[in-house]
């Protein structure tokens, strides 16, 4: 069967869409990493499944370039949010957030941020606003849970941190049991950072929209930025909103690359 799909970003964080809401389409762990390889599939970051929702307007599901299942993507909110249109509620495994269409992107209400150490989760109790652990040079991180795991470390140099090395040894580390994202942020004004993310299951990306909200959020409570903040990402700036006990509101801009099917036969399940 020939499954039709949209091919997005979110500033150079890129996605496969696939609305399945009129009709089912199977997905695996192994059929998305193949979709989402770039050289023998069609390549992407994400790869998003759109379903019917008892509970929202529609429903999310998120796939890692490596096929795993996760529970947000802030980028992907505002790609969907684009799509449909107008102020849609959008069921994920992370919660239910709200996108709203913008001219050229969507603002997002992403939910509350999640402090608790079990709520991230990490593997022992310990402080998440100063966690007194380390990495080689990387060290004294905060952690949030904005939908998914995020650990951030603020430095004052982010292009000097071989993330790509270091990266997915944090993501793997047993103190994060379901892994988690990591980014490294440097305080550039009283509401502007600069972040860089090494994404769980998929590594370096262009953006990371929940990253930045993580960062942001963490940069507000450890009293480096006030908001709201402007987050500078390889792919361009978001803005992020948020104040102790709030929702975090995401805006920023989403694009249509192309549409395009592919045989469900040459991706077998």
């Amino acid at each position: 069967m020939s499954v039709a799909f949209h091919k997005m970003h979110g500033l150079g964080n890129d996605f496969i869409v696939i609305d399945a809401r009129a009709e089912p389409v199977a997905m695996s762990a192994a059929r998305a990493a193949a979709l989402a390889d770039r050289r023998t599939g069609i390549g992407c970051d994400q790869l998003i499944v759109l379903e019917p929702s008892s509970a929202a307007n529609v429903r999310m599901r998120i796939f890692n370039a490596d096929g795993s299942e996760v529970e947000a993507c802030g980028n992907a909110s505002r790609a969907v949010g684009l799509l449909l249109g107008g102020a849609q509620r959008i069921e994920t495994l992370g919660g239910t957030i709200t996108a709203t269409a913008t001219a050229g992107g969507a603002s997002v209400d992403m939910g509350p941020a999640r402090f608790g150490w079990d709520e991230i989760p990490l593997a022992y109790a310990m402080d998440t606003l100063s966690m007194p652990v380390g990495w080689e040079e990387l060290d004294n991180p905060a952690a949030v849970n904005v939908g998914n795991p995020h650990v951030v470390f603020f430095v004052p140099d982010v292009d000097a941190v071989d993330l790509a090395r270091l990266g997915p040894m944090i993501e793997t580390d047993p103190l994060f049991p379901e892994k988690v994202n990591v980014g490294v942020a440097s305080v550039l004004g009283p509401r502007h950072i600069k972040l860089r993310v090494w994404e769980r299951g998929a590594g370096l990306t262009r953006a990371c929209g929940t990253g930045a909200c993580a960062a942001a959020v963490l940069a507000i409570r450890r009293k480096l930025v006030t908001g709201p903040v402007r987050v500078d990402l390889p792919g361009g700036p978001l803005e992020i909103a948020w104040q102790a006990g709030g929702s975090i509101l995401m805006t920023g801009p989403a694009a249509f690359s192309f549409a395009g099917s592919f045989d469900e036969d040459a991706y077998p399940l």
